[in-house]
């Protein structure tokens, strides 16, 4: 009994190297395969965290580029944008500029037209007193009916029949036309900016042989007459002279029909018209062209 135990001791003895031997044998596989799974692991998740990474740095990226084109876009918008608003500045300027320059140009305007008014209405109010006055220093003889007064377009006429100032058939004042002419004379020597043209007219009756030789036809009386007034006037009722103008028509401007002696009456006058002043260039050409027959 005691050999057969020690015999199975030897066995197992025996026996025990070689199983710890073959345990041994798989163990560096088993290591170098753990190693392989942890590696493959590893690699797996690295790669897919590169991949995610490389993704979010793409994505950023193409975000980064987004946001530098939309800032340009952005930058060209404003850009575009405060152009317009420059042009729109501009123009409204220029409008407001234009609306001034209107402005001022209406408001001179007005101030000229209120001035131009004035002076119409001062210049109304001295022609009705001068007429006035030529009434009143002239009533007699406007009564009856020797004189007739007129007013019309800021112009005053005073027509005289010739037998109010000439004897008949004569050139030279009379008594009493110097007399009424001083009356008439002492208004037309304070009015200022007019000039006074004195015209004189005849009938169709050519002058009377008597006077054929000084005045051969009734130009020359009508203009020997009229000369004579304007004469008087500048001489004797310190009338200027400058503003008088002498006129001679004849028998070429009748007022009535020289078919009757009343008509012809009326048309054997002088006429002494109060114009408004011209400049002075087309003053000197309406006086030369006046004083020509």
């Amino acid at each position: 009994m005691a050999g057969e135990s020690d015999d199975k001791t030897v066995y197992s003895k025996g026996m025990a190297p070689r199983e710890a031997q073959g345990s041994k044998s798989w163990l560096p596989w088993l290591v170098t395969a753990v190693v392989l799974l942890v590696a493959g692991a590893t690699g797996y998740f690295g790669y897919g965290a590169y991949s995610a990474q490389k993704a979010r740095a793409e994505a950023a990226e193409k975000a980064a580029a987004d946001a530098r084109a939309l800032t340009v876009s952005t930058e060209q918008a404003r850009k575009a944008l405060e152009e317009k608003l420059s042009e729109q500045l501009a123009a409204k300027d220029q409008k407001l500029t234009a609306l001034e320059d209107e402005r001022t140009r209406l408001s001179t305007e007005r101030e000229q037209l209120q001035q131009a008014v004035q002076e119409k209405e001062a210049e109304l109010a001295r022609l009705k007193a001068t007429y006035e006055d030529i009434e009143q220093k002239l009533k007699a003889e406007i009564s009856e009916g020797e004189i007739r007064l007129s007013q019309a377009e800021g112009r005053i006429q005073v027509d005289l029949v010739d037998k109010i100032l000439f004897d008949s058939g004569e050139a030279s004042l009379s008594a009493r036309g110097s007399e009424v002419l001083a009356r008439l004379g002492a208004v037309l020597s304070k009015v200022e900016n007019r000039s006074i043209l004195v015209s004189g007219h005849t009938d169709d009756a050519p002058p009377s042989q008597r006077l054929a030789a000084t005045y051969p036809t009734n130009w020359e009386l009508s203009v020997a007459r009229a000369v004579n007034v304007v004469r008087f006037l500048g001489e004797k009722a310190s009338v200027p002279p400058a503003r008088l103008v002498a006129a001679g028509h004849g028998d070429t401007k009748p007022v009535a029909s020289n078919a009757t002696p009343k008509g012809r009456a009326r048309n054997r006058r002088i006429e002494i018209l109060l114009i408004p002043d011209l400049p002075s260039g087309k003053q000197g050409q309406a006086k030369a062209a006046a004083a020509t027959p």
